[in-house]
């Protein structure tokens, strides 16, 4: 499990620094413009994906109040960019330093409507890299949206391959 889980949080890292390197050169106008989707912008798709990363974060070292970034100010795209980033690189040394007992532990841990749950670390990792390959998805259609046609590749094979 920990060698996927080694995999999959590298790719998480990999994979959001290709697009938000792209989202950093757009205008503000263009990173903020009103889009369809389940976040109404680039800007808003990565402060939630920097948000969730840091909500899980922060639930795996046992902070009992949860601290979003998108709460605590406003960030720029560049802001969102290096706190993502740092977040993702916090995740994947997390997981070349656990060992394959840590992460298959249970977790206890409460969503923000303070329901309680306890699964084991390793389903929250997988479901925080899915979570992230759900709204590159996103971010991919508002680039195109937005008129953008060099979208860099972020499957995860294109990934192994390098």
């Amino acid at each position: 499990m920990k060698q996927i889980l080694l995999s999959y949080t590298a790719y998480e890292g990999w994979a959001n620094e290709q697009l938000l390197n792209l989202a950093v050169q757009l205008s503000p106008e263009e990173q903020n413009r009103e889009i369809v989707s389940s976040f109404s912008s680039l800007h808003k798709t990565f402060l939630h994906m920097w948000d969730a990363s840091s909500a899980w974060w922060q639930r795996v070292q046992m902070h009992e109040n949860i601290v979003m970034p998108s709460l605590t100010f406003h960030p720029s795209m560049k802001d969102i960019s290096n706190g993502l980033l740092h977040q993702n690189q916090q995740w994947e040394q997390f997981v070349e330093q656990a060992t394959e007992e840590m992460l298959n532990a249970s977790l206890p841990y409460k969503n923000m409507k303070g329901q309680s749950f306890l699964q084991p670390l390793s389903d929250i990792i997988m479901h925080l890299t899915n979570h992230g390959t759900y709204h590159r998805g996103q971010v991919t259609t508002i680039l195109r949206q937005l008129g953008v046609d060099r979208i860099p590749q972020t499957d995860y094979i294109v990934f192994k391959r390098k």
